[in-house]
């Protein structure tokens, strides 16, 4: 059973300021846990912030002795175009971050009983419409690559006693940044549609089930390995794309031709645009996780439900 608050729990966390960090933050502060933050930019940020720098090793993991648990979200974006350099940068922010941090766990007195490290539903590489849970095989390409190797990296943790998870995120649904809100200008100036042929799948999440998902793998001590973050029902992008045009009432008839996409984003394009996953959240709903947003339209609408209480 997923206990509702931290309780006092302290927790560090890296990628506090991403967009899904951030939410995470909220989410467990609000829960009750103490949360301190692992960040290359420390001033300012008072006694609740550790210095770190994965390029050059360093990680005071003085501060970190006597943690309840870490939460590991850290990384460079993949939403760019994949040249040599970006490549190296999107591979080197995980493995080697997650490779310190694991480390540094490894080697405290008082360790944390649980490191939720993240991972991605690019591990299973594009396969068609085949259904995949997390016994499904790694599949093919750089995502896949990177993502095998994010998960190794944490192996240092596994092997010192601390419980490692890795939550495979699929596409995180949040109107404040991410897909979604990068979506959003266009598809409300009714210039919205499907990309390339529309019929790759897209395993999403909605945020608030995310943040949700992060506190229950936090506490749930039988999970461990790779546990699959995504509602239960993937959708087509031409699906995704027809929903989110009505939820905002604007037509989503344009198409995106495909080599449109690789002339702007080259590889990136191929292995994310214009393929997909169609994911199943298997371990997830067997450890008694229940779903707030279980189909598309429903999430969607509570997503922009909040944007416009916000204010935004």
């Amino acid at each position: 059973m997923t206990i509702a608050t931290g309780g006092g729990r302290r927790l560090a966390v890296t990628g506090a300021t991403g967009f899904l960090g951030s939410a995470v933050v909220r989410f467990l502060t609000a829960a009750g846990y103490s949360i301190v933050r692992i960040t290359r930019s420390p001033s300012g940020k008072g006694t609740d912030a550790v210095s770190w720098d994965p390029d050059r090793d360093q990680l005071d993991g003085t501060r970190l002795e006597g943690l309840d648990g870490v939460v590991h979200l850290a990384g460079e974006s993949i939403a760019q175009r994949w040249t040599p350099s970006a490549r190296r940068r999107i591979l080197d922010s995980r493995v080697r971050g997650t490779a310190l941090l694991a480390r540094t766990l490894a080697a405290l007195d008082r360790p944390p009983s649980v490191l939720v490290s993240a991972s991605a539903v690019g591990y299973y590489g594009d396969r068609g419409g085949e259904e995949m849970t997390e016994a499904s095989s790694p599949g093919k390409g750089f995502l896949s690559e990177v993502t095998r190797a994010w998960e190794e990296a944490a192996s240092p943790a596994n092997r010192a006693g601390i419980r490692v998870v890795h939550p495979r995120f699929g596409m995180v649904l949040g109107s404040g940044g991410g897909a979604l809100a990068r979506l959003l200008p266009v598809f409300k100036l009714g210039l919205g549609g499907k990309l390339g042929s529309g019929r790759q799948w897209m395993s999403w999440v909605a945020l608030a089930d995310a943040v949700r998902v992060v506190d229950h793998l936090l506490h749930e001590s039988m999970l461990s390995g790779a546990v699959n973050v995504v509602a239960p029902q993937a959708v087509t992008n031409a699906l995704f794309t027809t929903t989110l045009g009505r939820v905002l009432r604007r037509p989503a008839i344009f198409t995106v031709p495909g080599a449109a996409l690789r002339l702007v984003y080259g590889q990136m394009a191929d292995e994310t645009l214009l393929s997909g996953q169609r994911v199943s959240p298997l371990r997830l709903v067997d450890s008694g996780f229940i779903f707030r947003h279980p189909e598309l339209e429903g999430a969607l609408r509570a997503e922009l439900d909040a944007r416009v209480r916000a204010g935004d």
